[in-house]
């Protein structure tokens, strides 16, 4: 096995155990690279079919590129496709877009709160019709006692930090300091009833093995992580305010994949495109609030 073998095995591995130990999971998809990687490797470990239900917090800023992505996969690969959304706070306008909220504090509201409401069923979820493509509000409101997560340690300083099952607790929110000891492909997965678990498969891969994987297996991923004749192309993806390109001239994957071995953007972090991350001084805040 070479290492792109090894990363596939232990994240196949992880979802599988994930399945087996929770009652009613689900997995986020963020319509990014490593959390399409994520649903790649689902559908690999469960034979092509991918029996959790994929969540996507839509804050209705989303570069709309990234929707009709989601929206065809998510109808091309027959998945349960369920959006949430913090509809009151778009609907008081309580945003950054709108100059009624800072950036921290438009996160807060249209990523934090959302998925938290979304995940516990306080709050509408709506679920993709496959006969028609037309999303309609979801009968089931049932508590979602875990989430598959894409997030990397190599992305982020505090997701560093993570485990392959990491508990927070009843509002979503997660103690750094109390985190179980993972040794030797040991994981702990019997936790306190309430315990709410965040499962990482992904914790052990680089960005430089996700582009390598999505090459190998030919994942389909949105163009915007492509230059189109501007010079610049996205790295990270997330609300368009506040996601600015990088200088690139790649065009395809494999191009990334040089660009990224030639050591271009080493000492550049992989979300330096993200303007809430330079304003909280880094996600753990966020994170330590319920952020992905």
């Amino acid at each position: 096995m070479n290492h792109l073998d090894k990363l596939e095995a232990q994240s196949v591995y992880i979802l599988r155990e994930a399945y087996r130990e929770f009652k009613n999971i689900c997995m986020l998809w963020s319509i990014g690279k490593d959390s399409t990687v994520l649903l790649w490797l689902a559908r690999k470990a469960f034979f092509e079919h991918v029996p959790i239900p994929l969540v996507h917090i839509d804050t209705h800023y989303k570069i709309p590129e990234m929707i009709q992505y989601r929206d065809k996969l998510a109808h091309q690969w027959r998945l349960t496709m369920i959006y949430g959304e913090n509809s009151e706070a778009l609907r008081e306008k309580r945003t950054f877009p709108d100059g009624k909220a800072d950036r921290l504090a438009c996160c807060q509201a249209l990523k934090t709160e959302a998925l938290k409401n979304t995940l516990s069923g306080e709050w509408p979820r709506y679920v993709m019709d496959l006969k028609t493509g037309k999303y309609i509000e979801d009968q089931n409101r049932e508590k979602y006692t875990g989430v598959i997560v894409g997030v990397r340690a190599d992305e982020e300083g505090s997701r560093s930090k993570e485990r392959y099952f990491s508990p927070r607790d009843q509002e979503n929110d997660w103690d750094v300091g109390d985190q179980p000891p993972e040794f030797w492909n040991q994981f702990k997965t019997d936790f306190a009833p309430g315990t709410h678990i965040r499962i990482h498969p992904l914790l052990d891969w680089t960005e430089l093995n996700v582009w390598e994987y999505i090459e190998r297996e030919k994942i389909p991923v949105t163009s915007l992580y492509f230059d189109q004749g501007s010079g610049k192309r996205y790295r990270s993806l997330g609300c368009y305010p506040c996601t600015l390109p990088v200088e690139s001239t790649a065009q395809n994957v494999r191009e990334i994949i040089e660009e990224l071995q030639s050591g271009k953007f080493a000492n550049i972090a992989e979300r330096s495109g993200r303007a809430q991350d330079k304003d909280d001084g880094g996600l753990e805040t966020l994170r330590r609030g319920g952020y992905m």
